[in-house]
């Protein structure tokens, strides 16, 4: 991999951790609202320690190990840069394994958005799926049958990644759901809850949130030192959203959509990824650059016209 195509990466990485975690830095700022400084200063610091090293970087590395254990944790972290033909070839055979559960997974998070969740539309179809929102479940229930159809003929670990994704997509999505409750409850008095609670929460549903980040990382390179470097950077975005007047930025209000529009891309990345198609390293940033730059763009049109 040559220097100008990992800062591409990372650079990608960057921007679509940060756009992809703009919900969790309204939460944050909402909740933080309701603590005293000192906790509030607690979160901002060592919380950001959390958030960046043990959970954006401890859990990608952790993902790699999983799926190719043979690397070992050490191998995991440096598999990208080693010249090992070893290293290559347990990536070659256990890598598609990832690739196809995150991008299942992010598939599920896209079209459970387009379907089910409440947004301003950005596209006029947005509005269609809407409505036919019930139609969810059985979108992605035929997507994961023929998803792990194809893969049993190509490898049944495969097939067994694929619906590793689908489940952990529905556990992901039952926690944000109850954080989604809990964050309404804590802005409306609190609940009687302490600020050392708070705290803790919030770094729960920072977990939370980070999944979909780390999992989408793996679209762009399977390089552990440079998703710890771009989601680093991106979390470190995330909290500087959270001090400055998070407002300003929930007017862009199809920032989302960017985010999410960009997910369902990657998530077609790595499942054509993991079929064996060979996907150049560039696509992944040069596609989230486009997608989240148009909403962007989108967006800033919104502010100007006349409310």
């Amino acid at each position: 991999m040559d220097f100008i195509t990992a800062a591409l990466i990372v650079l990608g990485l960057v921007v679509f951790e940060t756009i992809n975690s703009l919900d969790n830095a309204v939460i944050n700022a909402e909740v933080l609202s309701t603590v005293s400084p000192k906790a509030r200063r607690w979160f901002l610091t060592w919380g950001m320690f959390f958030a960046v090293f043990l959970v954006r970087g401890l859990l990608p590395l952790l993902i790699v190990w999983v799926v190719i254990p043979g690397l070992g944790l050490w191998g995991a972290l440096t598999a990208t840069f080693s010249n090992d033909p070893a290293v290559g070839a347990a990536i070659e055979h256990s890598g598609p394994v990832l690739l196809l559960g995150a991008g299942v997974f992010l598939t599920f998070l896209f079209l459970h958005w387009l379907f089910l969740e409440t947004k301003r539309f950005g596209l006029w179809i947005e509005r269609f799926f809407l409505v036919n929102g019930l139609w969810f479940y059985a979108t992605v229930s035929i997507i994961l049958a023929t998803v792990v159809w194809f893969s049993l003929k190509v490898d049944p670990i495969l097939a067994f990644g694929a619906v590793v994704g689908s489940s952990a997509f529905f556990i992901v999505h039952g926690f944000k759901e109850n954080a989604e409750k809990a964050e309404l409850s804590l802005r409306q008095g609190g609940g009687g809850r302490s600020d050392v609670s708070k705290i803790l929460f919030l770094e729960m549903i920072d977990t939370a949130f980070s999944i979909d980040g780390v999992l989408g990382a793996f679209a762009f390179t399977l390089s552990v030192p440079l998703i710890l470097i771009g989601n680093g950077i991106g979390a470190l975005m995330v909290r500087w959203l959270t001090i400055r007047n998070i407002e300003s930025i929930k007017k862009y209000v199809f920032l989302k959509h960017g985010a999410m529009y960009s997910l369902v891309v990657l998530g077609g990345i790595m499942i054509a990824d993991g079929f064996g198609a060979h996907i150049p390293e560039w696509l992944s940033p040069i596609v989230t650059f486009a997608i989240i730059g148009y909403f962007f763009l989108k967006s800033r049109r919104y502010l100007l016209m006349p409310q």
